[in-house]
């Protein structure tokens, strides 16, 4: 059956990789997860963007639309179960049913452990963690009940290996990770493949805030550390490419990966 999900790469590049699939994006508003809703929109997706940001939210819809893409947002908190439950209600009147997810939503926290606060530890693990839980929960349901399709989580380079000022964030990440292995585990036999897409540091308002705030801590990612462990700074695109490439038929067997987009830092160890 694989085989007959994947085209030539004539048909692809002439049609769309994402033709005809319907994809929900979390925190697609901005930074990666805007660069992610242009780069489905173009590859032929229908989208739907759940993000707390409104302005950006609605704007992204207005440019994507006058592309003539169908592209939808709904002003979602994702660490709110209600509202979650409310967004996916709402999803299934505007476009019904969905084949892709890109979970996305995530913040950072940079601190000494010994000087995080609880109300730090909640906050990120709701933005972080919790979103994940309920989003994927509702969509794992779903994605089964309608045929399968794929899931990709927002990871990083922190997911499996530990970084000073980020042991919470690091926390956060390693859980999501396995959140897509134990899911591709699970529902593999409901057609459900889920993969996490695992960054570096990234050209975005997240990835430039994280280096300023690590190097007035006293890092020196600016003086030639970024250069030395990843060669240059990520540009947004190319974690969407990533992100297409793992909501696309072209990756159809390959579950419970991390696709590190990090130009061999994690390989350095």
């Amino acid at each position: 059956m694989a085989n007959n999900s994947i085209q030539s790469s004539n048909e692809i590049s002439s049609i769309g990789r994402l033709a005809g699939k319907t994809a929900v994006i979390t925190g697609g508003a901005a930074g990666m997860g805007r660069a992610a809703s242009l780069a489905f929109c173009k590859e032929g997706a229908t989208i739907v963007i759940l993000d707390i940001q409104k302005k950006a939210g609605e704007a992204l819809v207005e440019e994507l639309r006058a592309k003539g893409s169908e592209a939808h947002f709904i002003e979602t908190d994702v660490s709110d179960e209600g509202q979650v439950e409310a967004a996916f209600d709402q999803v299934a009147k505007l476009v019904g049913s969905y084949n892709v997810l890109f979970n996305h939503a995530g913040t950072i926290i940079v601190k000494p452990l010994h000087e995080t606060s609880v109300e730090d530890y909640d906050r990120l693990m709701a933005i972080n963690v919790r979103s994940a839980f309920l989003v994927c929960r509702r969509a794992v349901k779903e994605m089964s009940d309608n045929g399968g399709g794929s899931i990709v989580i927002t990871g990083s380079i922190a997911s499996e290996l530990g970084y000073p000022l980020e042991s919470v964030y690091c926390m956060t990440k390693g859980a999501v990770l396995q959140l897509a292995r134990s899911i591709s585990a699970e529902y593999r036999d409901q057609g459900i493949r889920c993969n996490a897409v695992c960054p570096g540091f990234v050209k975005t308002d997240h990835g430039l805030r994280e280096i300023s705030e690590l190097d007035s801590a006293g890092q020196e990612w600016e003086e030639g550390a970024l250069d030395q462990a990843q060669g240059r700074i990520c540009n947004p695109e190319e974690v969407a490419a990533a992100v297409v490439f793992l909501a696309s038929d072209e990756s159809s067997f390959i579950s419970g990966n991390a696709l590190y987009v990090d130009n061999g830092w994690y390989a350095k160890g």
